[in-house]
């Protein structure tokens, strides 16, 4: 019965911690979440956390600072969008802003939003970077 509170636990903490670490890779989340449940459950703790790891690991890799350096020299658009809901790591940006493609990566888009530089993944319009 403890072991399984505990997996649930590890289980719980992996998940909840994963906003902080959305722009980890699946090989890094496993492997970070497999160590942190051997080290507070066991072989059994190390599967869960492994699992969770992955799972919150699957976010798309943090852009490369070319990408970076693409969205930040572009020119403010005259009327930013702003939105209700908080731009959030990790969750898409609502279907009413407009994402721009970054030419020379298509694998990453960007948006004004918020008065604040937003890059994403294209096709989830899932947000990768908030840029200050």
């Amino acid at each position: 019965m403890k072991m399984k509170a505990l997996s649930i636990a590890v289980l719980a903490l992996g998940l909840t911690a994963g906003g902080a670490f959305a722009q980890s890779s699946t090989v890094t989340g496993a492997a970070g979440g497999a160590v942190t449940g051997a080290v507070v459950g066991g072989p059994v703790g190390a599967a869960v956390g492994g699992v969770a790891g992955a799972i919150v690991g699957t976010a798309i890799d943090p852009p490369p600072q070319k990408v970076v350096t693409y969205v930040r020299e572009q020119p403010l658009p005259d009327e930013g969008t702003v939105v209700q809901e908080r731009v959030v790591v990790g969750q898409s940006l609502p279907d009413t802003i407009v994402v721009r493609t970054v030419p020379e990566n298509p694998r990453y888009a960007y948006a004004m939003v918020n008065h604040e530089r937003v890059i994403v993944e294209p096709s989830s319009r899932k947000v990768i970077r908030i840029l200050n």
